[in-house]
C-alpha cells in the first residue's frame, strides 16, 4: 500500500533538478500513505518524474522498492495496492520463461505488463490497485485503476503536461498549479456528500473510473478503455437462464468464495487484523479469518456512550465467541473535536460522510497493533443490506395507492403538520426493534416523496443530503450522473437490483471506499475489503432476490454463511450503521465550531452556499425542531475544506 504521484512534461523543458524537486515535493505530501520509504525516478530527457511513498507489506526488502524498472528496462512502474494472487501469476510467468528477481507483487505485475500487456496482466489479477506505467520506448503513460475503485487515482492532462497522484493535494507541489473550483461539482456534492466521479472539486482534474485503463501520449487525446464493467457483470448475472441454486447450495458456494477471498487477503509480511463492529459483514470476515488462522485474530472496534450508536458490546460478544484477540475504544465528543480539524487534510476534496470520524479513530487504534486490517465494506451493496432498499420498495408500493396529485398533496400536508420531534414522541411507545431511527425526519422525507412518487425519485431523495442542492448552492448546475440515467431503469427494471447497482457505481467507490482509503492511509494502515473481490461480486449478481431478502430479513444468504460460525442471536438486531451522534454533538460540544463556520459573514465570504437556507436549517436544528445533521455536515465539511485548501 502506497502513495503514488508523478508528472510528464511533454516538452521536456523541466530540468533534472526541477523534476526531482517536484517528485520529492509530491512524495512528501503523500508521506502518510507510505511512512516506510520514499523514492523518485526521473528521466530528464523525457521530462518524466515518478514517485512513490511505500508502506511495506509484501517483500519488505529493498527488492520491493519503487519506482521499479522491468527486467528489460523498457518500463517503469509506480504502484499502489496489492495483487493477492501474485504467486499464481508468477508461476505463469515462469512457465513462459520469464524470470522474477524478488518476491514482490509489484515486480510480478510489472513483468506481466511487459510480457502480455497491461490489460491482459490486470485481467489475471485479483486485488486492489492504482498504478502508472511509463513506456520509455513509446513515450506513453498508462494509468490503471482496479475494478471496484478501491484505490484512488487522480489525473490532470493537458497538451503541455500530465499530473497524477493518489490524492489531489499532491498536485500542490507542482509549480504553476492553479486549479479552479468546479461550481457544478459543489452542487453535486451538496446532494451526495461527496464529489461524484469522474469529476473532482477542480475543473482541471478527473478521477480515473474504476475498471479503466487510460493511455496518454504527446499530441494525442487521452484514450480510456474499460477492462471490467460492473454493468455488464451485473446484467450477465441477472440474465442467467440456468436454475437458481437452493439456499444450501448457494450458501456453500458463497462460503467457498469468501473463504478464498479472505485467505488471499491474509497474505502479508507484517502483522494483520480486522475491524469488527459485530454486524453481519465484519463478523463474517472475522469468522472466516479465524477459521483459517492458527492463532487468535486481532480484532478492533470502537463504541459510543450514546444509545443507538454503540455496537461495541455486540462486537465484544462476537469476538468472545470466535476467540479473537479483541481491543476496543470508546469515543467521546472530545475525540471528535481532536479529529475534525484534521479531516480536510485527509479528505483533500470536500467529503461529508460523518462516519469518517469513527473510521479514522478505529484505524488509529488498529495501527497501534497491526499494519493491515480487513473490513466488511461492500456487503450491504452486494447482498441488499441497506434499510433504504426496503424503505424505497415499500414507499414505491404505497405511492401507487395514493392516486392523484390532489390526494398526494393532502397526505404530504398531513405529514408536515407535526414537527419531526412530535412524530418521534408519538412513536415513543413502539418497541425499538420495530421503530426506524429518526422516524419524524423520515416521515417528513416521505412528505417530499409525495411531490414525485416515481421509484427513481424516491431513491434519489433517500440518498440525498440536500434534496434541492441547487437551491442551497450559490452558483452552478447539478451535473447529470447515474441517478438520472434512464437507460439504467431499462437495464434494471426491478427496483431492488437497480438501487444496488446505482449504489455500487456511486456510493460504494465515491463514499465508502474513499472513506476507508483516506482514514486508513492517514495513519499508515492498509485496509483490505474481501467482500468485494470481483469473483464474489459476479456471484452475488447471479443470485435471485429471494436469496438476498427473505421473510423481511436482508442479506439472507450472507447470514446463512455466518450462521455456520456465529450463533444468530449474537447478530440479529436492528441495523445501526457506523455513525456518530452528530445531531447531539452539533447542539453541544461542536456548537461553537459549527457556529463559526456557519456564520452569515463566513458563508457569504466563502461563496459556496446561500446563507439563508443554511442558517434556517442551523437554527431549526439548534432549537430541536428538525434534525438537519447530515445536510449541515455537508456544509460544515465544505466550509472546513475551503479554509484549508481554497
Amino acid at each position: 500500500m502506497c502513495g503514488i504521484s508523478g508528472m510528464i512534461d511533454w516538452r521536456a523543458m523541466t530540468s533534472a533538478d526541477e523534476l526531482r524537486a517536484i517528485g520529492e515535493g509530491m512524495n512528501e505530501i503523500l508521506r502518510h500513505r507510505g511512512p516506510d520509504d520514499g523514492k523518485v525516478w526521473i528521466d530528464a530527457q523525457g521530462g518524466v518524474v515518478l514517485g512513490q511513498r511505500r508502506l511495506a507489506i509484501i517483500d519488505l526488502s529493498p527488492g520491493g522498492a519503487q519506482p521499479m524498472h522491468s527486467a528489460d528496462r523498457r518500463y517503469v512502474i509506480t504502484f499502489n495496492g496489492e495483487i493477492y494472487n501474485y504467486r499464481d501469476i508468477r508461476r505463469e510467468l515462469s512457465a513462459a520463461g520469464h524470470s522474477i528477481r524478488g518476491d514482490s507483487d509489484t515486480e510480478v505485475l510489472l513483468e506481466a505488463c511487459a510480457l502480455w500487456g497491461v490489460e491482459a496482466a490486470i485481467e489475471r489479477a485479483i486485488g486492489m490497485f492504482a498504478f502508472a506505467l511509463w513506456d520509455r520506448k513509446t513515450r506513453s503513460l498508462v494509468l490503471a485503476r482496479d475494478r471496484l475503485g478501491i484505490k484512488p487515482l487522480y489525473y490532470a492532462a493537458s497538451p503541455q503536461r500530465v499530473l497524477f497522484a493518489s490524492q489531489l493535494k499532491a498536485f500542490r507541489a507542482v509549480p504553476r498549479w492553479n486549479p479552479t473550483i468546479d461550481d457544478d461539482s459543489v452542487v453535486g456534492y451538496l446532494r451526495h456528500a461527496y464529489v461524484a466521479q469522474p469529476r473532482t472539486i477542480y475543473r482541471e482534474v478527473a478521477k480515473l473510473a474504476p475498471g479503466h485503463i487510460l493511455t496518454l501520449r504527446q499530441g494525442s487525446q487521452p484514450a480510456a478503455k474499460c477492462f471490467w464493467d460492473l454493468r455488464s457483470v451485473a446484467l450477465a448475472g441477472l440474465r442467467r437462464n440456468d436454475p437458481a441454486p437452493d439456499g444450501d447450495e448457494a450458501a456453500e458456494r458463497l462460503d467457498a468464495l469468501l473463504r478464498d477471498s479472505v485467505k488471499l487477503r491474509m497474505i502479508a509480511d507484517v502483522p494483520l487484523g480486522a475491524f469488527l463492529s459485530g454486524g453481519i459483514d465484519s463478523s463474517t470476515v472475522v469468522a472466516l479469518m479465524q477459521a483459517q488462522s492458527t492463532r487468535p485474530v486481532k480484532t478492533f472496534s470502537i463504541g459510543f456512550h450514546e444509545s443507538g450508536y454503540d455496537e461495541a458490546e455486540c462486537a465484544k460478544k462476537v469476538a468472545r465467541h470466535l476467540g479473537t484477540d479483541h481491543t476496543e475504544f470508546y469515543v467521546e465528543p472530545r475525540h471528535a473535536l481532536e479529529v475534525i480539524p484534521q479531516l480536510p487534510d485527509w479528505f483533500d476534496e470536500p467529503f461529508a460522510d460523518s462516519s469518517q470520524i469513527p473510521t479514522y479513530l478505529v484505524a488509529k487504534l488498529t495501527r497501534k497493533h497491526v499494519t493491515v486490517a480487513l473490513s466488511g465494506d461492500g456487503g450491504d451493496e452486494l447482498f441488499a443490506g441497506y434499510n433504504r432498499y426496503s424503505w424505497a420498495e415499500r414507499l414505491a408500493r404505497a405511492m401507487n395507492h395514493v392516486p392523484g396529485r390532489r390526494l398526494r398533496g393532502v397526505s404530504a400536508a398531513a405529514l408536515r403538520a407535526l414537527t419531526p420531534e412530535t412524530w418521534n414522541r408519538l412513536f415513543a411507545f413502539v418497541p425499538s426493534s420495530w421503530q426506524p431511527a429518526l422516524i419524524g425526519d423520515k416521515l417528513h422525507k416521505i412528505a417530499t416523496l409525495l411531490d414525485d412518487p416515481a421509484p427513481d425519485a424516491i431513491y434519489r431523495r433517500l440518498v440525498s443530503q440536500w434534496e434541492r442542492p441547487q437551491d442551497v448552492a450559490a452558483t452552478g448546475q447539478e451535473p447529470d450522473g447515474p441517478l438520472w440515467d434512464p437507460t439504467i431503469a431499462q437495464d434494471f427494471p426491478d427496483l431492488l437490483p437497480r438501487m444496488q447497482f446505482l449504489d455500487m457505481v456511486t456510493y460504494l467507490p465515491d463514499d465508502i471506499l474513499t472513506k476507508v482509503d483516506r482514514a486508513t492511509m492517514a495513519v499508515g494502515l492498509e485496509g483490505r475489503v474481501p467482500l468485494i473481490d470481483h469473483r464474489v461480486v459476479a456471484y452475488a449478481w447471479s443470485l435471485p432476490k429471494e436469496l438476498k431478502i427473505r421473510a423481511g430479513k436482508s442479506k439472507w444468504l450472507l447470514r446463512r454463511v455466518l450462521d455456520t460460525y456465529v450463533p444468530s442471536d449474537l447478530i440479529d438486531r436492528p441495523k445501526m450503521g457506523f455513525g456518530v451522534p452528530i445531531d447531539a454533538w452539533l447542539r453541544g460540544p461542536l456548537r461553537d465550531w459549527a457556529e463559526q463556520l456557519l456564520s452569515p459573514a463566513r458563508l457569504a465570504s466563502y461563496g459556496f452556499v446561500r446563507a439563508e437556507p443554511v442558517r434556517q436549517a442551523w437554527e431549526q436544528h439548534l432549537e430541536g425542531r428538525r434534525n438537519w445533521q447530515y445536510p449541515l455536515w455537508t456544509v460544515l465539511m465544505l466550509q472546513a475544506w475551503r479554509e484549508r485548501w481554497a
